[in-house]
């Protein structure tokens, strides 16, 4: 992973979706406002795609129209029955996760600056640069998830990335601690993304380090793409 999903959904922080992070990419960041941001995730392998063309300020309206509708069909109506859980189902499906029985430890690391060792990546978001605030981990057994935790390991957020993943095209969804869908992000390729929130809205297209609306202007810059 080139960046540890850290997403998009990484899913860079984003400054908008104060109710969630991204992971798509995770990497350290030096500065986080608040404890709830999002952007996104894990340095991925080299992988040889396509050249995908950014016209999002060239095409028209109604052809931006016709692309949000097109990825929000295929990150929640293609793939209905994947993102959405019971509660039940999410505290079964990720009952190992809960608690960070190792939070010490991984404290420790990410305080410290570390961002991988043999077993997992990490994230460290710190508020005013100097306090922890939240940690994430992606383990490399299981590379299609991200976890983040509060300071003293209690599961905050979860990335599930679906099964291509790291290979482009992919898609993040984010859940909170009860298995409530908080963001869902399309990967077109590492440069082009496509956020929603959980109620199907289009928040943007981030275009590298900028964001942008549905209308061509750019609302959002991020630091770590």
């Amino acid at each position: 992973m080139k960046k540890f999903l850290l997403s998009i959904f990484l899913f860079s922080i984003l400054a908008i979706m104060p109710q969630a992070f991204a992971i798509e990419d995770i990497v350290s960041l030096d500065e986080v406002e608040t404890p709830t941001v999002t952007e996104q995730v894990p340095v991925k392998p080299t992988v040889l795609t396509a050249e995908v063309k950014f016209d999002w300020l060239d095409i028209s309206q109604a052809q931006r129209d016709e692309n949000i509708d097109h990825f929000k069909n295929l990150l929640f109506e293609d793939n209905k029955s994947q993102i959405y859980f019971t509660k039940d189902e999410f505290n079964k499906k990720f009952a190992q996760y809960k608690k960070d029985k190792d939070f010490k430890l991984h404290y420790m690391l990410t305080n410290n600056g570390v961002t991988e060792d043999e077993e997992a990546k990490y994230c460290a978001f710190y508020y005013k640069k100097n306090t922890l605030v939240m940690y994430a981990i992606q383990y490399k057994n299981n590379p299609t998830n991200a976890f983040y935790y509060t300071a003293f390991g209690k599961l905050y957020y979860t990335d599930v990335m679906s099964d291509g993943y790291p290979e482009f095209p992919y898609t993040s969804m984010q859940y909170d601690r009860k298995g409530q869908l908080k963001s869902a992000i399309y990967f077109v390729s590492k440069d082009i993304q496509y956020m929603f929130d959980a109620d199907k809205k289009f928040q943007g297209i981030w275009y590298k380090d900028k964001m942008y609306d549905k209308n061509g202007k750019q609302t959002l810059t991020r630091t770590n793409w």
